[in-house]
């Protein structure tokens, strides 16, 4: 490498390390967070409302009920959306690593997806609205369908450039610190549907409402996508070199690896959980805690603004101990906060401390596992690319997609099941227990994973090249 490459090099590697360059490509998680928060947080509660949502005058808009095998109908959309995502999201990452435009391998993606995505996240709520049930049933379905795709399309190239704009130990943290806060704020900001919705139900009715404020919120998450697409060059900070490894191959080459089939593995576990809890939290705070829909909001901000507080010792601690005791400490402390959850409203406790207490025990866990799992999996691509020489990070990230979308159909099935099943709060606190099971065994599986090993092969790379 000659003088000129050298001092544009550390040029670049400057930028990156003063973060402009990676607090920009966070704003790109902060804005789709929002688009999947409201899928993830409101859509159950939308099309499977509670007794006191009727009662209140919200419509019933699909088939209600069990209706077949213990399933309901927003419980089998929901989970073949899911698994939708999680089987394209290999095609969309082997498509995506072997790109050649001289844009890059991933942004070229993400300016094309920006506006589906965020159109689809309105659409979800707005087309299935006919007077038929039937119709709704579909209607919901496809358009579900179009979501994930459109998800797809955006997040795995995104999730890509985590380890490419992450080339060093304190990059990859930094940069998983950063996502991880935009992250947490998009998904607060995907709560405050019901709160914003309610200030407009008096001049427009609880439907219009909340259609207007999805819509309002996807305007706002398509900014923040479109700051990452068109604010980064990828060709200046990333590896654009296409990889020639086809997608069949490029699978069975990523889940070889070792350590990451025992992330994966975790993942998937933890994804059942978290999702559960997300999903019931509206329930929780309604139900088991006596508050009206919109207090939602204020317990997930506080568990927001509390877990914040510990990003910076976490991220600290992080360098210091490794990132393997952390997220194992953090999957045990999540349990916690999950049982008690289970037992809201009981023994002549006052919502309001239940409320605090959950957001209180969610807090650390939430800032562990919101900012070292994507890091984990950088060293662990990163650690692959040395061993094998080939760069595969579309593939790794699309396989982590994998995880989280097969966790996340579980648990919809498991959580409209077993909520329909048993019925008011006894099957929401089913749902919080099962979720506490889940995370218990998350833990247990990922103090399998082998951090040394990986570091040390990532070591001698970094070792070899100064």
């Amino acid at each position: 490498m000659g003088e000129k490459d050298m001092g544009e090099k550390r040029v670049r590697e400057k930028e990156l390390a003063d973060g402009r360059v990676l607090r920009r490509f966070a704003i790109g998680q902060l804005g789709w967070a929002i688009l999947s928060g409201i899928i993830s947080n409101w859509l159950v509660y939308y099309y499977m409302p509670s007794d006191s949502q009727v009662a209140a005058g919200m419509p019933l808009f699909i088939t209600q009920g069990i209706v077949f095998a213990g399933l309901t109908v927003i419980g089998v959309i929901t989970g073949c959306g899911r698994l939708l995502d999680g089987f394209i999201d290999p095609f969309i990452a082997s498509r995506s690593d072997s790109l050649a435009s001289p844009r890059g391998r991933r942004i070229p993606f993400m300016r094309a997806a920006a506006l589906p995505f965020a159109a689809m996240t309105v659409l979800v709520f707005v087309l299935p609205g006919t007077s038929s049930a039937l119709a709704n049933d579909l209607l919901l379905f496809v358009c579900l369908m179009l979501f994930y795709v459109t998800l797809s399309l955006y997040c795995t190239p995104f999730n890509a450039l985590i380890p490419e704009l992450g080339r060093t130990q304190e990059l990859r943290i930094n940069l998983s610190t950063y996502i991880s806060v935009t992250y947490f704020l998009g998904t607060a900001m995907a709560y405050l549907v019901t709160a914003v919705a309610g200030a407009l139900e008096p001049a427009l009715g609880p439907v219009a409402a909340f259609r207007v404020t999805v819509a309002a919120l996807a305007l706002v998450a398509l900014a923040c996508m479109l700051v990452a697409a068109l604010g980064i060059d990828e060709t200046r900070y990333a590896d654009t070199q296409p990889s020639s490894t086809p997608m069949g191959r490029s699978v069975a080459k990523t889940f070889k690896n070792r350590q990451f089939q025992v992330f994966e593995g975790s993942d998937v576990l933890y994804w059942v959980s978290i999702t559960m809890f997300q999903t019931g939290l509206p329930y929780y705070v309604t139900e088991l805690m006596g508050f009206d829909d919109s207090w939602t909001f204020v317990f997930f901000a506080a568990m927001t603004v509390v877990s914040l507080l510990f990003y910076a010792p976490v991220n600290l601690l992080a360098k210091r101990l490794g990132k393997k005791r952390l997220v194992a400490f953090a999957f045990f402390a999540f349990c916690l906060a999950f049982a008690v959850t289970a037992v809201c409203g009981l023994f002549g406790v006052p919502g309001v401390v239940w409320g605090c207490l959950v957001a209180v025990l969610a807090a650390v866990p939430m800032a562990i596992l919101g900012i070292l799992p994507q890091a984990v999996l950088a060293d662990i691509a990163e650690a692959d690319a040395i061993e094998t020489g080939e760069r595969r990070e579309g593939m790794f990230y699309a396989a982590r997609t994998f995880s989280m979308t097969l966790g996340q159909t579980l648990a919809m099935i498991l959580f409209t099941s077993l909520s329909a099943a048993a019925g008011g709060g006894v099957g929401y606190r089913l749902t919080a227990v099962v979720a506490t099971a889940f995370c218990l065994v998350a833990g247990l599986v990922f103090t399998r994973y082998r951090e040394r090993d990986v570091l040390s092969a990532i070591s001698s790379r970094e070792g070899g090249q100064r």
